[in-house]
């Protein structure tokens, strides 16, 4: 991780959730555990999250997003993104040991961190 904001080597993890169709009580249950730690583009439909880095508060956000994902089926996506310039707190950098299992395949056809619907 880096602690330089403006760090061309920087990057930070991008999750882009899809809501799960659902009755009224399970989908406000899920917006309400989305509005905590994601926002949502209403162009796009989807909620986003960053982090850059797997602390104990990265990996709370990404535990949250996978309960999320489990109880009520969300399709959740992890990306490495580009480093937002706005960007204030840490970020992974790019390194072979790091940017080699973002690339790999959790199973045939289906990325890393990427989660189906159930």
């Amino acid at each position: 991780m880096t602690s330089s904001p403006n760090s061309e080597d920087a990057w930070v993890l991008e999750a882009t959730i899809r809501t799960a169709p659902a009755a009224n009580p399970q989908w406000q249950e899920q917006l309400d555990r989305l509005r905590g730690i994601a926002s949502y583009d209403p162009e796009t439909q989807t909620w986003h999250a960053r982090l850059g880095a797997l602390d104990l508060a990265g990996l709370q956000l990404l535990q949250a997003l996978f309960d999320t994902a489990r109880v009520h089926g969300t399709e959740v996506r992890l990306t490495p993104g580009a480093f937002p310039a706005y960007w204030e707190s840490p970020a992974f950098t790019r390194e072979p040991d790091v940017d080699a299992p973002m690339e790999a395949q959790a199973d045939r056809g289906r990325p890393l961190g990427q989660l189906p619907l159930v």
